[in-house]
């Protein structure tokens, strides 16, 4: 689990970034959650655009996410969902 200081700094690296993986109107597949999974692994702090759902299902859809690829959500912006996990030789060094 992340502290609030840690996704403080999350969020500041974040904001440059765009969203890398978008879930369509489908919901979460197995191949997005591969993709996030790949791309996590490379990336560590990632966005995730997830059309097509209302605040309860985008608030779930990212639980399902982060339950599945062991990943933390750092913020959840109208459809864009900032995930950070960290990888087996962290690039970004946490506060």
């Amino acid at each position: 689990m992340i502290t609030e200081k840690q996704k403080r700094f999350l969020r500041s690296r974040a904001h440059s970034l765009k969203p890398v993986v978008t879930a369509g109107n489908a919901g979460i597949t197995a191949g997005v959650l591969n993709e996030i999974n790949l791309t996590l692994s490379r990336h560590e702090l990632i966005k995730v655009r997830i059309s097509g759902a209302d605040r309860v299902g985008l608030k779930s859809m990212t639980e399902q996410i982060c339950k599945e690829t062991n990943a933390s959500a750092v913020q959840i912006i109208g459809h864009i969902v900032i995930l950070y996990r960290p990888a087996d030789k962290p690039v970004i060094q946490l506060p």
